[in-house]
């Protein structure tokens, strides 16, 4: 049985040792991994205990079906055009400090792969790479009811968490991708979703590739009393 110091440093270990990851390996997954790490994450709290997260787990063929049609959309300008976001994830105008951290993630990624600011067909790609779960052997793709309010949505991000550090727990790595959203028609059609479940995002899970730049990439974080106020 672990001490109080050693219960905290699993905790804290497995919370700051979590990255979007990039690059994975196609080491397989096992499907009782799967199970077990939403089994995990199923014990985030929600309003009233309302649940309110649907998992669409892919792996093998049905993976490789979505991911074949989201980049052939990707890439094509006709096809791509008429698929846009269901929900607002970012805000409409932007303001500091959100924009300058976007910007700085964006370009420390960009300077990893040394992909230039006008290289318009490399970042393309590179943005591509997520519908391929950046080559995870498996792909999640999440979906809410359509009835659910905010505060659902604030649940089903516990739940998101959960799912990242019950795999980190297991020496898994993750990248939650809002990326999918655009493409909401396309992958309610590939996957049978009814009129009723809208898709919030969806996540790449796997092992990550040591060997790729793209994963040595570790975003800052503002410190505590950025963020903090106390009152006494």
């Amino acid at each position: 049985m672990l001490n109080d110091d050693e219960r905290r440093t699993a905790v804290d270990q497995a919370i700051t040792s979590r990255r979007s990851i990039r690059a994975f390996l196609p080491e397989p997954v096992p499907r009782e991994t799967i199970e077990a790490i939403l089994q995990v994450a199923a014990r985030a709290p929600s309003g009233t205990n309302t649940q309110p997260w649907k998992v669409h787990v892919l792996t093998g063929a049905a993976r490789q079906r979505l991911c074949d049609r989201l980049l052939a959309a990707h890439d094509d300008p006709q096809a791509s055009g008429p698929h846009t976001e269901e929900y607002a994830y970012y805000p409409s105008q932007w303001v500091s400090p959100y924009i300058d951290r976007r910007r700085k993630v964006g370009w420390d990624l960009y300077g990893l792969l040394d992909i230039a600011k006008t290289d318009k067909a490399r970042m393309h790609a590179q943005h591509g790479r997520n519908y391929a779960f950046f080559d995870a052997p498996v792909g999640l793709i999440f979906t809410i009811d359509r009835v659910m309010a905010q505060g659902s949505w604030l649940d089903y991000g516990m739940f998101l968490e959960n799912i990242m550090i019950a795999a980190r727990g297991r020496g898994l790595d993750t990248c939650a991708q809002a990326a999918f959203t655009p493409y909401h028609r396309l992958i309610a059609e590939e996957l049978g979703l009814d009129a009723g479940e809208m898709v919030v995002c969806g996540m790449a899970l796997g092992r990550a590739d040591p060997a790729a730049i793209e994963n040595t990439l570790v975003t800052e974080r503002a410190p505590v009393a950025e963020f903090t106020r106390f009152h006494d």
